[in-house]
């Protein structure tokens, strides 16, 4: 079986998208997708660009989490 994230193109300017977001937008975006976005499908290569990316800024916190609501 092979991996779907080793065989699918990227798009650039879908990283370029994700790069673009800030910490809150991505917390965000996290917290109040829908189910099945194309960031958080982990069967896609999106979800570890995004991940990777959240966690260098720094990830959710406390005051991320107030800021965003539910």
């Amino acid at each position: 079986m092979t991996d779907a994230t080793s065989t699918e193109s990227i798009d650039g300017r879908t990283v370029d998208r994700i790069h673009s977001l800030s910490r809150e937008e991505m917390a965000s975006l996290w917290r109040f997708a829908p189910a099945g976005h194309l960031y958080f499908d982990t069967t896609r290569p999106y979800y570890e660009i995004f991940r990777k990316r959240f966690d260098e800024l720094g990830g959710f916190s406390p005051a991320i989490s107030k800021a965003i609501g539910w």
